[in-house]
């Protein structure tokens, strides 16, 4: 006798054509609430990593070598290669899992300790509902952690102790870095407000500025400044690191979807396109009020389109890219050249100029152009574009003073303890012979 439920029953072939037609439904349901790997992202992402550690050893560090004189190339370079290692490990000990680990009922304002020497994170762990394994993102994470102090560089080159810098770096990561990217990235407070910051804007380059120009404040103006001549000894390697950032920031902004699709191709194709309108901008601003083009003037024109559509880059279309392009390269052009000499400061090589003031332009348009009207991608919840505007205005006040105290505060503490300046006679010297015992040039 057959079973009531057997499948050569009616009720059983029914019973059995039901459960096959919601297989594939329970299929993608599970799928949908567990993340698998996905190959084509990891190998993207893989490559998206290689290439912005790229843009910080060797291309900022040739970038910013070629604009210092010739005596203090080598500890330029130096305090690039340093702070890379630096951070490299302070990043494996504690900074990852303070960033984007679980704070519990910190998490508005601080990550977790759970991740601490990256414990749980190994071959088989997925961060959140990525298709990356998570060694993957961390590391890709790291080399933003990396670049960010590295940017400062800039601000006090050919004064700054090595020791010094090493103390101010290690606490800047722990104290600004590390809190304003779990903010913004790590389930903060910015994060959940709506604050957009696709790859960097305000965790990056308002962060690296602003910072750059107190520790500028601070530390004081170079012996000579501004009446002596302090040229570029080597342009060559400056447009050498300019173009090695240009190429290195499509891992920085198309990596930053954590996946090889549309989003990540159109940020691909906004970041070559604002890069290049802030080169062609800087360049004929230039132009028009100095009567000729400079080579220095189309690259630092190129970084500032770089960190102008950085915020941007996942949520601007082609035409907005354009237009936050323009607005860079005249802004920061203006902020380099007029805003520096009218306020004295010596910003030695524009860190506050391009990336404070490029991330600016580019954090407050991104609530602009991220509208579907304009050709974005579209506002989260249908809002105003005032309304997002407003968002990214709190987003960058927030990061300009929490970033200034604290890079203030920090500053004090290294200079009562160990020296913030080297010596006059080792400026006069140079940085290389007085710091390193080397020479960048055999004479």
């Amino acid at each position: 006798m057959m079973r009531p439920n057997s499948p050569t029953t009616w009720p059983g072939r029914i019973a059995l054509t039901g459960l096959l037609t919601l297989a594939p439904t329970l299929v993608l349901a599970q799928d949908a609430a567990t993340p698998t790997l996905n190959s084509g992202d990891t190998a993207w992402m893989l490559t998206s990593t290689a290439l912005v550690l790229f843009m910080t050893i060797p291309g900022l560090a040739l970038f910013y070598g070629g604009l210092v004189r010739s005596k203090n190339v080598l500890s330029v370079l130096m305090q690039c290669f340093a702070i890379t290692a630096m951070v490299t490990i302070l990043w494996t000990i504690y900074g990852y899992s303070l960033a984007f680990g679980n704070g519990g009922a910190l998490n508005a304002w601080i990550g977790g300790l759970d991740n601490l020497f990256l414990k749980g994170v190994g071959i088989g762990s997925i961060y959140g509902t990525q298709t990356i394994p998570e060694t993957v993102f961390m590391v890709f994470q790291m080399t933003f952690a990396i670049i960010t102090p590295a940017l400062m560089v800039g601000a006090f080159a050919e004064r700054m102790k090595f020791s010094a810098l090493m103390w101010f770096m290690a606490l800047w990561l722990t104290l600004v870095y590390v809190p304003v990217a779990h903010w913004v990235w790590g389930g903060g407070w910015l994060g959940s407000l709506g604050v957009l910051d696709f790859a960097g804007g305000t965790v990056v380059h308002i962060n690296a500025g602003i910072a750059g120009l107190v520790a500028a404040l601070v530390i004081g103006k170079r012996k000579g400044f501004p009446t002596t001549a302090m040229p570029p000894h080597n342009l060559g390697y400056t447009v050498i690191g300019a173009s090695m950032l240009w190429v290195g920031w499509f891992g920085f902004n198309a990596g930053s979807e954590l996946a090889a699709d549309g989003v990540a191709g159109m940020a691909m194709a906004v970041t070559q396109i604002a890069t290049a309108t802030a080169a062609l901008s800087w360049m004929f601003a230039e132009w028009w009020a100095h009567g000729k083009p400079s080579v220095l003037g189309i690259a630092s024109g190129a970084v500032a389109g770089l960190v102008a559509i950085t915020p941007a880059s996942g949520t601007a279309g082609p035409m907005g890219a354009i237009g936050i392009g323009v607005a860079a390269g005249v802004l920061c052009f203006l902020a380099s050249t007029k805003v520096k000499r009218m306020f004295h400061y010596d910003d030695a090589l524009d860190v506050f100029g391009v990336h404070a003031v490029g991330g600016i332009v580019g954090a407050m348009l991104t609530g602009v152009f991220a509208s579907a009207a304009l050709g974005g991608k579209g506002l989260v919840g249908d809002i105003s574009i005032l309304d997002q505007v407003i968002k990214q205005g709190i987003g960058v006040g927030t990061t300009l003073v929490y970033t200034a105290v604290i890079s203030l505060i920090i500053l004090k503490v290294v200079d009562w303890t160990i020296g913030l300046r080297v010596t006059e006679e080792q400026e006069t010297e140079g940085l290389d012979l007085a710091l390193h015992d080397e020479r960048g040039y055999i004479l």
